[in-house]
Formats: C-alpha cells, sequence, structure tokens
C-alpha cells in the first residue's frame, strides 16, 4: 500500500502532484510520503503488540533525519551498522538505549562512541570483535552489552548479494561455535551478555526461512539459558520483503503470527529490524526527461537521473516500475531502456520496458525507491546527489537540499606544491 495515484491522469503524491514539486525542487528528486511511512510503521510495530518488543529501524535502508525523526516520535529504535549512523540517529533524537549496532567491521572510534553512549546493545560479529569491545569497554570503565550474531546457515532464497545467513556469507558466527563464543564472552569482565541475534537476508517473500532459523536460534537460546547465561533479547533481524514487480510478500501480520510461533515460551523481549517493509514503497525517484535516441536495435529514454541516484538496477539488475507523471490516453507504448547520463553502460533505470512514448521534458517515477535509494547514492562523474522531499497531505517540505557543484569539492584542497 502506498499513497502514490493518478488524479486526472497526473500523478500525485498524497493530494500533491509530482508536476508541481518537480517544477519547484527540480529534478532528479527523491519524494516520500508520510501517510505512508506511518501507515506501514504501524502496521508492522502493531503486529507485535501481543509481546514485548522493540521495532528498530534499519538506517542503512534510508538514514534522512527526518525520517528517523519521525519513526522516533512513533516509539521507534534504530538498527546501526556505522558511528555515522549513530551520530544521525542520535541527532534525530532517538533514545541510546533504543539503539542496537550491528556490522561486521567496527572501528575503536566506532565502538567508543556507542560505548559512550550507552546504547542498547552491540551484536557481536566475531571471536576477534569480542575481545576489542572488551578492551574498549575496560579503557572506558563501562560494560559493553552484547548479543552474538549467530549464522544459521539458512537459504533465504533471496539475491545473493542480500543473503547473510549462509555459511559463506561474511556475517555472524557461525552456529557450531556459537555456545563456545557465549563461553568466552562469559568469562570476560566488561562484557554483559543480554542477547542473541540473527538476520538471514533482505527482500525475502516467504516466511519459511524466518521460521527455520528462529527454531535454531530458539534450541541455541534454551541451551544457553540450561548453562546459566541470561538472554533477554531475541533479535530476529529484518529482511521482510516487499513488492517491486509480481513479488507477493507476506503480510506483517502473517509474519509475525509465524515469528512468535516459533518463539512460543520464550519469555523474552524481541528486537525486530524492519527496513526496506517500512520504506520501500512510500518512497519514489522522481525524474525527466532529457533525450530519446534510436538505434538500430534500441530505443533509449535518457533521464536526468541515474545509477549514481539508484544503483539498485546496476548493482543487482533490480526491478523498478516506472509511472509516466502524466498519463496521455492517446500515446501509445514502446519497449525502452531509460538510462541516464553516467558514462557507464551499466548506468540504467530500466531495460527492455513497455512505456508510454517519451519526449523531452516529460517526468517519471521510478516506484518504490525509498529504500536504498538514497542512501546508497554517491557522487559518480560528479553529480551532485538529489534533493529530497517529504510530502504531507497538501504539504510537502525539503528534508534534504540538492547538492550543488560547490559541495563536491567543499572538502577538497590543492597542495601547495602544485604549481599551474
Amino acid at each position: 500500500m502506498h499513497h502514490f495515484h493518478y488524479v486526472s491522469h497526473t500523478l500525485f503524491c498524497e493530494e500533491v502532484p509530482l508536476s508541481k514539486i518537480a517544477e519547484e525542487v527540480g529534478t532528479p528528486c527523491y519524494v516520500y510520503s508520510h501517510a505512508t511511512l506511518v501507515h506501514h510503521f504501524r502496521v508492522f510495530d502493531g503486529a507485535f503488540s501481543s509481546v514485548e518488543h522493540h521495532t528498530c529501524f534499519a538506517v542503512k535502508a534510508n538514514s534522512n533525519i527526518a525520517i528517523l525523526s519521525l519513526f522516533g516520535s512513533m516509539g521507534a529504535g534504530m538498527d546501526i551498522v556505522s558511528g555515522g549512523e549513530l551520530y544521525r540517529a542520535r541527532k534525530a533524537g532517538i533514545p541510546a538505549k533504543k539503539i542496537v549496532y550491528s556490522g561486521v567491521g567496527k572501528s575503536i572510534q566506532e565502538i567508543d562512541y556507542a560505548l559512550s553512549e550507552g546504547i542498547l546493545m552491540f551484536n557481536i560479529e566475531s571471536f576477534e570483535e569480542l575481545e576489542r569491545i572488551n578492551e574498549r569497554a575496560r579503557e572506558l570503565g563501562l560494560r559493553a552489552p552484547i548479543a552474538l550474531r549467530v549464522n544459521p546457515d539458512v537459504d533465504p532464497k533471496t539475491h545473493p548479494y542480500i543473503s547473510t545467513g549462509m555459511k559463506k556469507n561474511k556475517f555472524g558466527i557461525d552456529m557450531k561455535f556459537a555456545l563456545e563464543a557465549y563461553e568466552v564472552a562469559k568469562k570476560l569482565d566488561y562484557i554483559e551478555i543480554v542477547g542473541v541475534d540473527c538476520h538471514i537476508g533482505s527482500q525475502l517473500t516467504d516466511v519459511a526461512p524466518f521460521v527455520e532459523a528462529i527454531g535454531k536460534i530458539r534450541e541455541l537460546v534454551n541451551e544457553l539459558r540450561r548453562r546459566n547465561i541470561d538472554i533477554r533479547y531475541v533479535d530476529i533481524g529484518g529482511g521482510l520483503g516487499i513488492t517491486y514487480d509480481r513479488e507477493e510478500p507476506p503480510h506483517p501480520m502473517e509474519y509475525a503470527e509465524a515469528v512468535l510461533n516459533a518463539m512460543r515460551g520464550l519469555n523474552c523481549c524481541f528486537i525486530l529490524e524492519p527496513g526496506r517493509v517500512i520504506v520501500g514503497n512510500a518512497g519514489i525517484l522522481l525524474t525527466k526527461v532529457l533525450y530519446t535516441k534510436k538505434t538500430p536495435t534500441k530505443k533509449f529514454v535518457i533521464v536526468d537521473a541515474a545509477m549514481n541516484d539508484l544503483i539498485r538496477p546496476s548493482l543487482y539488475n533490480a526491478f523498478h516500475a516506472i509511472w509516466p507523471v502524466h498519463l496521455d490516453p492517446s500515446k501509445e507504448e514502446e519497449v525502452v531502456d531509460v538510462v541516464g547520463p553516467i558514462c557507464e553502460s551499466g548506468d540504467f533505470l530500466a531495460r527492455e520496458r513497455p512505456l508510454q512514448i517519451q519526449a523531452y521534458g516529460d517526468l517519471l517515477a521510478v516506484m518504490s525507491a525509498g529504500a536504498y535509494g538514497f542512501s546508497m547514492s554517491s557522487n559518480y562523474n560528479s553529480r551532485p546527489r538529489a534533493a529530497e522531499v517529504l510530502v504531507r497531505g497538501r504539504d510537502y517540505e525539503i528534508i534534504r537540499e540538492r547538492e550543488s557543484w560547490k559541495d563536491l569539492i567543499q572538502l577538497e584542497r590543492i597542495p601547495k606544491w602544485i604549481n599551474l
């Protein structure tokens, strides 16, 4: 469900025509629906209302502080994977005790920052990281609350780049070493064991892999308790998918029912880390046609958005629906590649896609771009990053200004010994 819809052949976000945003803000830009964000969060969080839980939004999916603050106002915590994401979350007003820190490569600076802030817990990914965090906690005179991220070797049946819970993935501690790791952690003076963590992948459209992974986690928790290791939190990660094309992911209520049945009787607080399922379909990338081009074998629609703005199609061959902002019933469709200005053959937003005939100045909406869109964008080809806009009813606000060419070189310096 989302709040992008046509009114008299013009595409609106809630009650604002996208053509108005394009005219006043420019293109390319990201546009998010406040109503969709709120609805998706409430539906997901509400699905777990029968148990003690923390819904910790995955900041990597969309890290704009306005959106983080919006979720925080509804009680959300945050799942972070870097010091920068921790800084964003705190600036957005998220209490440190609602923040969990995942990721395989936490630096000393990042560990010290998180310890000093007093986060809820670190999700530990290796024996060496466990020892490093113990050392840093000792240096700071603190105890580090931790969960071990366990790799259950479950195939999530998703794109291999976003699979995280199999033996060949870099994430987590292999299940067969988990008990040993907890026994090591138990003996460390500056470590406080509080939980178990598991995350198997992203864009999952079937509950079965979740249930399989949770079954293994349940056995681990029970064994840890038999060894007098108190587990208060079970972090089951995120990964619930959305509809980009023809996918039929489970509704959050179906997902919650399966998860809670698998975890029944564990008597702990659940931590959930949704990202894409909350923000994915709440945002679009608005772009303008610059040129059309025909070759003997192809028709190209060249737009002002590119792989630096939305890399998912180039990186994952991901599908994003593309809707004309102005529908013209008299126009026929043609099969085209929608491409950007980047000097790479991999710079495309869609390939072999039926699309209403386009001309210079026409506007297109690249749908389902609210997750891993702007947050994965770059300045490749020295392109300023796009603006971000949040729409609420009839109003909208720019929540990130468009970068300028001056911004591109703001942090760069020419050495004095280079003489022109």
